[in-house]
């Protein structure tokens, strides 16, 4: 006789506070099996790279850390969802499967109709939540704004396991993958208790700086709260983070700041709604009057973009700073979409799976809907066209970003680390610096007509 049982989901909502599926699955009277799916087709998915997997993997470890306490941890296994699930049915009745709803990419998104089928068919009750204020099933964003303050101020409920019933692993370890990855690396570290740590010190120090600082891509990186790939894997949630930061602004501390900064957590919701409403972006043009644009593919452009080559300094700095460190604040991020799409005039697609796979934080909603503004396919946002040399001159006037990242030009001058071009022969020789052609001019001017033979 089997037993029957609940499971409950961890996708991106690695967290036991404020968790909205893990409370109504807290709430069941039947035991509970807690279970992270490394998903092959996912796992290697090119918006994902082990920078993605291992921040995964150390917040799995830090939830299990929490989960002692209860005499269990969270099963995780390496393979697609069916043929699990098919797994698991042969052991035990499945009653219900709690979740927390996700927008993702399109390869979730079909595995989800899947995985809903399969419970209809099996007599599975699917239980989804809803995530961060995000609401599907929409069929226009009218009431929207409303409907997410309404949510964000809703009071958190506590979750309590002291008194459930876990399934002991032991009855299904030999399903358990093991991922090894390094602990010591230079990106941020998952997990809660790092998220946590970051929180703390935004809103009691840095979160001063924040105006200041958020456009600058060096400062940025203490200033910004940096709690964004937290909230992309759910170790925090935007509600509590909200919650917190209204506290705050009504002590009056930081008025300024905390709006500029709470502004930014709705809109955090508001581009994953988009997305939820709308996946083709991930392909194709948001406004259907650019479907038929020409933009031919250029692949020594996008290879000098990906390199980090293109000549042009702040851009190449921002490209190796997200290869090295996986964050790349929010002007910086604009700029490099902006310079592919516009000053190379390449498709958004060609460099939108590859970026993701760098930042750190990727979260679908956010990353297309941002790529769809930079590249002025929304039709009702104004079109805006990064001037690299401006910004740079703007917000890194010094060049310590760019001589960090870039050293080839770490010797030179500010003015000439910005724009190198500039630089007469006197000040090569001075400078003992070979000026390399830029890379972008000399393909720009392969292809002026008058040029070819």
């Amino acid at each position: 006789m089997k037993d029957e049982i609940d499971i409950y989901w961890f996708k991106r909502d690695l967290r036991l506070e404020d968790n909205e599926a893990l409370w109504r699955a807290s709430q069941s009277q039947r035991p509970i099996l807690l279970i992270y799916i490394v998903e092959p087709d996912l796992y290697n998915d090119i918006h994902y790279s082990n920078r993605h997997w291992r921040f995964v993997m150390e917040s799995l470890d830090d939830l299990n850390n929490t989960l002692r306490k209860y005499q269990t941890n969270i099963l995780t296994v390496y393979s697609e969802v069916i043929p699990f699930l098919e797994i698991l049915s042969s052991k035990f009745i499945i009653n219900t499967i709690f979740s927390t709803e996700e927008t993702g990419i399109a390869i979730t998104y079909q595995r989800d109709l899947e995985v809903a089928k399969f419970c209809k068919n099996s007599n599975i009750i699917w239980n989804e939540s809803k995530n961060g204020g995000v609401q599907r099933g929409l069929n226009n964003r009218s009431n929207w704004k409303n409907r997410w303050y309404r949510y964000m101020n809703t009071e958190i409920k506590q979750i309590s396991l002291s008194n459930k019933e876990f399934i002991k692993l032991k009855e299904v370890e030999n399903l358990n993958f093991n991922f090894s990855y390094p602990h010591d690396h230079s990106m941020q570290k998952g997990g809660r208790t790092a998220g946590k740590e970051w929180e703390d010190s935004f809103f009691k120090e840095r979160v001063a700086y924040y105006s200041d600082y958020i456009s600058k891509p060096e400062l940025a990186r203490f200033g910004c709260s940096r709690l964004s790939p937290y909230f992309a894997y759910g170790c925090i949630s935007i509600r509590e983070v909200y919650q917190r930061s209204i506290g705050l602004k009504q002590e009056g501390r930081f008025k300024k700041q905390l709006t500029a900064f709470n502004s930014r957590l709705r809109w955090q919701a508001h581009f994953i709604q988009k997305f939820e409403m709308e996946p083709r972006i991930e392909f194709e043009a948001f406004n259907k009057g650019y479907l038929d644009l020409d933009q031919p593919k250029d692949d020594e452009f996008i290879i000098a973009w990906k390199s980090g080559k293109t000549g042009y300094p702040l851009v190449d700095a921002s490209i190796r700073a997200v290869v090295e460190t996986g964050y790349l604040n929010f002007r910086m991020r604009s700029m490099t979409v902006s310079f592919l799409v516009h000053h190379f005039f390449q498709h958004f697609s060609v460099g939108s799976s590859w970026l993701a796979s760098q930042f750190l934080d990727f979260e679908p909603g956010i990353h297309y809907g941002q790529f769809q503004m930079q590249a002025g396919f929304t039709a009702t946002n104004t079109i805006r066209i990064y001037n690299p040399t401006k910004n740079a001159l703007d917000h890194d006037p010094e060049a310590v970003f760019i001589k960090q990242w870039v050293p080839e030009l770490k010797n030179l001058p500010p003015a000439l680390a910005i724009e190198p071009w500039n630089m007469t022969s006197m000040e090569m020789k001075f400078y003992n610096f070979q000026l390399e052609r830029i890379i972008l001019i000399v393909f720009w001017i392969s292809r002026k007509p008058e040029n070819k033979p």
